[in-house]
């Protein structure tokens, strides 16, 4: 159908968190050149929360532990506040020590810095946990102990961040302006 909103291809697109604009750029550039007219790029971090149907308004800490990178993210009023990463994966360990003293390290850090109370309202509510890592129970068990929080894995987490740039994907099909 040619009415010219489908033929105007749009895409959402999930980066890791704190990717830097040359990166953002370069995905926009790639996407342009296979004919891709909208592009909009949204945090791994708060697609995952989209995904899991998860209330991001309120302060939440979400933890996305991939194959080869870990994010930690207060997510608030619909945007990442602030954020770690580290390149430490699942393909990276043993065990899963590494990974649980990497996200108590990132906690640590977002307590001390601007947002610490918003950390700290967020942990009250608990961590959403995400990504392939959730599906590991030890990880959710090491996870709260290390916390002290409960550590609630979202629905198919491995899923999640994918689930919430469709839904991104079909809110922008559906907003007025994409006529």
């Amino acid at each position: 159908m040619a009415d010219g909103r489908r033929d105007r291809l749009s895409a959402v697109v999930t980066t890791p968190v704190l990717c830097d604009d040359t990166h953002r750029e370069n995905v926009r550039t790639v996407l342009a050149e296979l004919g891709v007219a909208s592009v909009v790029l949204i945090d791994g971090v708060k697609a995952a929360a989209f995904g899991a149907g998860t209330d991001v308004t309120e302060p939440l800490l979400v933890v996305d532990i991939g194959a080869q990178l870990t994010e930690v993210a207060l997510v608030a009023g619909g945007a990442v506040v602030e954020a770690r990463r580290t390149a430490l994966g699942l393909d990276d360990v043993r065990t899963v020590f590494p990974i649980v003293e990497v996200v108590g390290e990132a906690l640590l850090e977002l307590l001390r810095g601007d947002s610490g109370a918003q950390v700290v309202d967020a942990l009250d509510r608990g961590v959403l946990l995400t990504g392939g890592g959730a599906l590991r129970p030890e990880i959710t068990y090491k996870l709260g102990q290390r916390l002290g929080a409960p550590v609630t894995p979202a629905p198919a987490p491995h899923t999640a961040a994918v689930r919430g740039a469709a839904a991104a994907l079909q809110a922008i099909h559906r907003h007025p302006t994409s006529t």
